[in-house]
């Protein structure tokens, strides 16, 4: 049994091979800022604008991508193609979004290694990376947004500031910190509505 019918799927459900392999070649290749960015990016468009997801699936799919070791983004990408099309729209968001991105990286560096004593190119990469700052806190609030309701928002900022205090103050790392928080977060009484 293929995980296709394993998942109940045919060939009419969800989104088709190539609309997978377009959105993840678009959006995980070229939105600037980093793996934050892209989930951000990779949010809107799969749970707003295409409605592909649920946004429990997506949130699913983010959540077991911080758990794995390597690149998150990436993970991220394969488990959704999972939840949209079985293995083969995991291969194919995986693929989509690593290759393109992969060439344009090692171009770039090649470029940028002629340029880096060049002040205007220093100055365009500080530049980003401040961008790319501001961009990670948008992405952790529109993901943790949904849940910032009534008597659940101070779940929320005990739960983010508990994390935050182990992972920067105490270096605690990040898989344990990611454990201890759905450990928490399963053991706290479920907020009331």
């Amino acid at each position: 049994m293929d995980s296709e019918s394993a998942m109940g799927k045919d060939a009419c459900d969800g989104p088709r091979v190539l609309q997978i392999a377009d959105v993840f070649c678009r959006y995980a290749n070229f939105t600037l800022g980093g793996g934050s960015a892209t989930v951000a990016v990779l949010h809107r468009e799969l749970l707003d604008k295409r409605r592909w997801l649920s946004t429990d699936n997506f949130n699913l799919c983010f959540a077991l991508a911080r758990l794995t070791p390597g690149t998150n983004l990436l993970a991220f990408c394969a488990s959704v193609g999972w939840l949209l099309r079985g293995t083969v729209g995991a291969i194919i968001a995986l693929l989509a979004a690593s290759i393109p991105c992969a060439i344009i990286v090692v171009v770039a560096t090649a470029l940028l290694s002629h340029w880096q004593d060049n002040h205007w190119a220093q100055a365009a990469i500080h530049g980003a990376i401040a961008a790319a700052v501001a961009i990670t806190v948008k992405t952790c609030w529109t993901i943790a947004h949904p849940y910032f309701k009534g008597h659940a928002r101070l779940r929320v900022v005990l739960v983010a500031a508990a994390a935050f205090v182990l992972y920067v103050w105490l270096s605690t790392p990040a898989i344990e910190v990611l454990l201890v928080a759905g450990v928490v977060g399963a053991l706290l009484p479920p907020a009331r509505t």
